[in-house]
């Protein structure tokens, strides 16, 4: 009885789940379809050709409810709402290629198979599941010994899927390595004080850059209305998509 008790609970506990996440974005890539799943702040489900690919993972197994295990994992920084060891511990990692910086690598859980990691400084590329994976930094301004984020510790990200580029900021201010990007189909930017960039900060940034859709994400407590606002009075065209990454804040 009890063991049919706990099984409900958790049955029931991983429905409330899923029906709090937010609907998946469908977009149109060569080869297939690309689904784009927000989870929650920082966290995302990428899926591509039958394979998942985990940003950021958080949130326990029950946060990815209903989504296939992961083929890959990326990692941005040490920071706990972008890395949860426990999380990573509780997902099936068994088949999933782990891309992270050094100082995340330091920091995987025993269990983790050192095999599958691929370990990139900023700057670095490489190809994991014919993807296309590109290291770009993510720091504070001004730059500081003692800031949060220093420059080369984490990695933001730059995917090409399917044809599609798609940037991934992690926890940045508008750091010339982000205005400098080019052709980005696809962008998550961060914006939350005093972690990384103020809304109007990161307004300005994406108008630099102009990826064709950008998603306001890691933005707890930030006027994300007031961010689309600004760069749609700066480019018309950019679409601004805002998603729901906070769906037990209502």
């Amino acid at each position: 009885m009890k063991t049919f008790a706990l099984s409900l609970v958790c049955s029931l506990i991983a429905l409330f789940t899923y029906a709090q996440r937010p609907v998946a974005d469908h977009e149109k890539a060569k080869g297939g379809e690309l689904t784009i799943q927000p989870i929650t702040h920082a966290t995302l489900v990428l899926s591509y050709q039958g394979k998942n690919i985990y940003v950021d993972p958080t949130g326990g197994a029950a946060a990815f409810t209903g989504l296939g295990a992961p083929d890959m994992i990326i990692l941005t920084d040490i920071h706990g709402d972008h890395f949860d060891a426990k999380t990573i511990d509780a997902i099936n990692t068994n088949h999933a290629v782990i891309v992270v910086p050094q100082a995340v690598a330091d920091k995987l859980p025993a269990t983790t198979d050192k095999s599958k990691l691929v370990i990139l400084k900023n700057g670095d590329k490489t190809t994991q599941l014919a993807i296309a994976i590109e290291a770009i930094p993510m720091y504070n301004l001004p730059e500081s010994a003692t800031a949060m984020h220093t420059k080369g510790r984490g990695n933001g990200y730059v995917l090409t899927i399917g044809g599609k580029n798609i940037y991934i900021s992690g926890d940045t201010a508008d750091i010339p390595e982000m205005r400098n990007l080019k052709n980005i189909d696809i962008a998550f930017v961060c914006m939350n004080l005093p972690y990384t960039m103020d809304v109007a900060t990161a307004a300005k940034g994406v108008l630099a850059f102009k990826p064709k859709v950008v998603y306001p994400y890691h933005y707890r407590g930030q006027d994300v209305n007031q961010f689309k606002a600004l760069v749609n009075a700066g480019d018309a065209n950019i679409d601004v998509r805002l998603r729901e990454w906070y769906p037990a804040a209502k």
